[in-house]
């Protein structure tokens, strides 16, 4: 038997928006379905939710779009491997645009709240080399930064 896994996330507003911005913003990604009700005997009288299922390069996501009981957190994260530094400045950029902020070691943090880790493959590849001096130099590199700049934990490696 096989079990359908996605990973949710609680949003409190503009959820629609963030999975349409995601998938805009990743290849290979789109919005699968979307839901919702407005339900007049919440607990403030006018409760609405939404659920939307979504695809970030095949990955699925789901986001629950239901108030503000359970906010974003840097305890959940959604992490890019790139493919170069091109395009680790590309996603960096557009994530942090319009509101999102700069994070430590590769992390930032969206317009909508939610935490993300742009990384280049390389650095990724640096940092788990056999080779445990090297890795522990791209590391420490990488502890060093916000946006990951591969050339520079590329020379610190070597």
């Amino acid at each position: 038997m096989t079990h359908a896994i996605r990973t949710v996330l609680w949003f409190n507003g503009r959820g629609r928006e963030a999975a349409d911005f995601y998938c805009g913003l990743i290849p290979n990604s789109a919005v699968t379905s979307a839901y919702g009700a407005d339900n007049p005997d919440g607990p403030d009288g006018t409760t609405h939710f939404e659920v939307i299922d979504f695809t970030l390069n095949g990955v699925p996501y789901e986001i629950l779009d239901a108030g503000p009981m359970f906010p974003l957190s840097e305890c959940v994260s959604v992490m890019i491997e790139t493919p170069d530094q091109a395009e680790t400045d590309r996603l960096w950029d557009a994530l942090i645009e319009g509101g999102g902020s700069h994070g430590p070691c590769g992390w930032l943090k969206d317009r909508f709240g939610l935490s993300w880790q742009v990384v280049p493959e390389a650095a990724l590849r640096l940092m788990t080399s056999p080779d445990r001096a090297k890795a522990a130099r791209a590391l420490a590199a990488v502890m060093q930064m916000g946006k990951i700049d591969l050339a520079t934990v590329e020379a610190a490696a070597a």
